[in-house]
């Protein structure tokens, strides 16, 4: 395995013109610098540095690989300022994933109350729940926020915790111009040739709600566009053209659409805060308790 220290000694190599220089810049025996060197040639299985008389000089080959070690040495000399300037500050950072709508109302206002409680950075990172999921299960966060169906868990796992925050009623999206704004609520029946809005993860709650719940009205819900942008999704369904699932609390006021609750029921969407099981960095448990508090305090 490649040594930084190796990667130095190269370096200081091609600076100084030769090893006996190259080691009084290092600081370094030359035997040091001879056995850093040679252990790197032997890795290559190729000369790097060829010595005569005059000096020591790169290879070609030495010449690729120095410019690639001088950009490594750089990003860990930066890695090592960052973490020794958060330890001596008391920093931490911390990745959250989340999703668009209540999930961007929601964290901002969390982020900022975790802050005025401890030192912390955080790194939010906007993905849909699945792959948030995939994330958390992979190290890459520390904690996220999803949603999922009641009904239809999509996310199970030994390896994760999941606190629920919020449940809300699936209700169907239309323009506020369209004729279903004005019903109270709209039988799925009359949007069997209504033209739908879908996630481009068939897998995705919504989705999954959809196709069961046109199943159970005895039609297959015609999709016309897949996407998971949602300003595009409030657009599309502003000017007519499609519908989609949604909750009230997503509903972008920006746009003019509704949300209109079905005759049959769509069931429940449920978002929850969730970590990897076991220890959790502090800032993690303290901003799962504040997400708690504030859809709590919502809630009343």
């Amino acid at each position: 395995m490649i040594q930084p220290q190796q990667l130095r000694v190269l370096v200081a190599i091609r600076d100084a013109g030769s090893l006996t220089r190259a080691a009084q810049a290092l600081g370094y025996g030359v035997p040091t610098i001879a056995h850093h060197l040679a252990s790197l040639e032997r890795h290559f299985k190729a000369r790097l540095v060829v010595r005569d008389p005059r000096g020591a000089r790169l290879t070609p080959l030495g010449i690729v690989f120095v410019t690639e070690a001088e950009e490594i040495l750089a990003r860990l000399e930066l890695a090592e300022r960052l973490v020794t300037t958060q330890r001596d500050l008391g920093l931490a950072t911390v990745r959250i994933g989340t999703f668009a709508s209540v999930g961007s109302q929601l964290l901002p206002r969390a982020i900022r109350q975790l802050r005025s409680l401890m030192p912390v950075q955080v790194e939010v990172v906007e993905a849909e729940p699945t792959d948030v999921v995939e994330q958390l299960h992979a190290g890459d966060l520390h904690g996220g926020l999803i949603y999922d169906s009641a009904e239809e868990p999509g996310f199970t796992s030994p390896d994760l915790t999941f606190t629920v925050l919020l449940e809300e009623h699936y209700r169907v999206l239309v323009a506020s111009e369209s004729s279903y704004a004005s019903r109270a609520e709209i039988d799925l029946a009359d949007l069997v040739d209504a033209d739908w809005i879908s996630s481009r993860d068939e897998n995705e709650a919504s989705d999954r709600v959809l196709r069961r719940a046109c199943h159970l009205a005895g039609f297959e819900p015609k999709i016309v566009m897949r996407t998971d942008d949602l300003n595009m999704i409030h657009g599309l369904v502003a000017e007519g053209l499609g519908c989609t699932l949604a909750t009230q609390a997503a509903v972008d006021t920006r746009f003019p659409v509704v949300t209109r609750p079905t005759t049959q029921g769509l069931g429940i969407r449920r978002t929850s805060f969730v970590h990897r099981s076991g220890a959790v960095p502090r800032a993690v448990e303290e901003l799962h308790g504040i997400l708690v508090g504030l859809l709590a305090r919502t809630a009343t």
